[in-house]
């Protein structure tokens, strides 16, 4: 066996210095990026413990003394927009599972000819801009008497997210093989036993992504909550309005609601990335 020559070894070695190079370069652009989305919340944070002064100072203050005042002054309307935010982002997530599942079940297990343009017709109620829609919205919640009431923001939520639970469930049963249909049906399952103990137990990574996900998007909307509530079935992100008053916008007041109200699903996001990622990667990769 002949040793190999060094001009032999330099281009393995150069190709290696490539890979290195583009996976140092790689993650330099990660960490840029991780930079970019989390700078705000950095200095939204850091503002919350200035005062107002400090807060609206230009050039910007990065040394000073952390104060609490802001968050003293928003808990206690905090607290009641907290309570209204967690029952509409739950109670619509569960609602919106309740009527999604057996949806998503029936389209990709029991197809029909039209199952196809059920699914693009629901999705397409998604691409209606929201402005298009809140004065029927609104004349339709006060003739049932739910504005301004938990009900009726329940009942908003699911039904801006039922879309999403359809589509993302329904391609996460199609992933599971038929085989398991067919041999569950050969030992005399029922429709009901079908999807109880198949489709759920094998869908359960995507039902934690569709689950977190249709509570980011409740959690955070904005436009309807403005619309339909006014002080008592109020969500956070009314709350966080409240700030911008006649007498001006208090950015110290405001930056520690805003913390306050991105904390609770930071959290819940922190500690769920595992299932969330494998969710959304579940069937991909055959």
């Amino acid at each position: 066996m002949t040793t190999p020559t060094p001009a032999a070894v330099r281009p393995g070695r150069t190709v290696s210095d490539r890979y290195r190079l583009r996976n140092a370069l790689l993650t330099a652009v990660t960490y840029l990026i991780a930079l970019a989305f989390l700078f705000p919340l950095a200095w939204m944070f850091m503002a919350a413990f200035k005062t107002e002064a400090q807060a609206f100072a230009t050039p910007p203050v990065f040394a000073f003394t952390p104060i609490l005042d802001n968050f003293r002054q928003a808990i206690p309307t905090y607290l009641p927009a907290l309570k209204n935010s967690l029952v509409a982002a739950i109670g619509s997530t569960l609602l919106a599972f309740a009527l999604g599942l057996p949806a998503a079940f029936a389209l990709a297990v029991y197809p029909t000819r039209r199952a196809q343009s059920v699914l693009t017709w629901m999705l397409s109620t998604k691409f209606m801009p929201a402005v298009g829609v809140i004065v029927p919205l609104f004349l339709l919640f006060r003739n049932l008497h739910l504005l301004d009431t938990l009900p009726g923001l329940i009942l908003m939520y699911t039904t801006m997210n039922l879309p999403l639970v359809v589509w993302m469930m329904h391609s996460y049963m199609t992933e599971i093989p038929p085989a398991i249909y067919e041999a569950a049906k050969v030992d005399g399952a029922s429709v009901a036993q079908e999807f109880f103990g198949i489709a759920l137990p094998l869908a359960t990574p995507g039902m934690a992504a569709t689950g977190l996900l249709c509570l980011i998007f409740a959690w955070n909307e904005v436009f309807f909550a403005l619309n339909l509530t006014n002080s008592d079935a109020a969500p956070l992100s009314v709350f966080i309005g409240e700030f911008k008053t006649s007498q001006g916008l208090f950015w110290a007041q405001l930056s520690a609601a805003a913390t306050l109200t991105v904390l609770p699903v930071l959290i819940f996001g922190w500690v769920a990335q595992r299932q969330l990622v494998r969710g959304l990667s579940f069937g991909a990769v055959k």
